[in-house]
């Protein structure tokens, strides 16, 4: 007696497995979205492609909003490293989640109230609890006891400072020169007015990290060596002591 199995009709006419899709059209998800997108497209000239360009200019702004932004030099204050009608590419996000501004960074910060009403670029000289003082008897500046040699970014030409000062930078405010001294309205030039000329480090927008336009002028900016050996507190240095 033969004992295997034989295929019944029963057996050949068992339903697929599992749901498929043979006629080509969109299933129930496809279908909303699709539906989304028309009702998102109604009534726009052009369709998809004016949602697309909204959407590319929403993200142009948030990211000009939150994470950077170009910035276009004004003046000669910062040459010979940053000339008039450079743009730079200002870093928004430098001093967030409990970064602060460093000696010798280049900041974009609002005047309004103690500079001018606008926004400046300068060079952080002091930071908050830094002594800062001109000059030593070499004419350089010095911070917390220490000579700093700016040769390596200070205009050619120019002296550190022809205006003597002795300063102290509150907690919370930031000590700023221009590079091109003799060209730079800056803390110096505030000394005496409210704040004594220090830029509160709440008002900085970011950090210059780079040009980006001319193109042929592009590149990074760094942060200077000058300022690595600079004590975090004043010390009783007398390297190229006060003359």
């Amino acid at each position: 007696m033969d004992t295997e199995a034989q295929p019944t009709e029963r057996d050949r006419s068992l339903p697929p497995a599992g749901p498929e899709h043979t006629s080509g059209t969109p299933g129930p998800e496809g279908r909303s979205r699709s539906a989304l997108l028309s009702h998102l497209t109604a009534g726009l000239p052009g369709g998809r492609t004016t949602l697309t360009l909204l959407l590319c200019l929403l993200f142009v702004l948030a990211l000009n909003t939150f994470v950077a932004r170009p910035f276009q030099i004004p003046s000669g204050s910062m040459e010979h490293g940053l000339r008039v009608g450079d743009r730079v590419l200002v870093n928004k996000l430098a001093y967030r989640f409990g970064a602060e501004p460093q000696r010798g960074d280049v900041i974009v910060f609002d005047g309004t109230g103690y500079f001018g009403e606008a926004d400046y670029t300068k060079r952080v000289i002091g930071v908050g609890g830094d002594h800062v003082v001109c000059c030593d008897r070499d004419g350089r500046i010095r911070v917390n006891g220490r000579s700093v040699d700016e040769s390596g970014f200070l205009f050619p030409g120019d002296s550190p400072s022809t205006v003597p000062f002795d300063v102290r930078v509150p907690d919370g405010r930031l000590f700023v020169l221009g590079d091109h001294r003799s060209r730079s309205s800056d803390s110096r030039d505030h000394l005496g007015s409210p704040g004594g000329g220090m830029v509160p480090a709440d008002d900085v927008i970011g950090r210059a990290d780079g040009i980006v336009w001319p193109l042929g002028h592009a590149t990074r900016l760094h942060r200077p060596d000058a300022y690595a050996r600079v004590p975090a507190t004043e010390t009783n240095a007398t390297e190229g002591g006060r003359g």
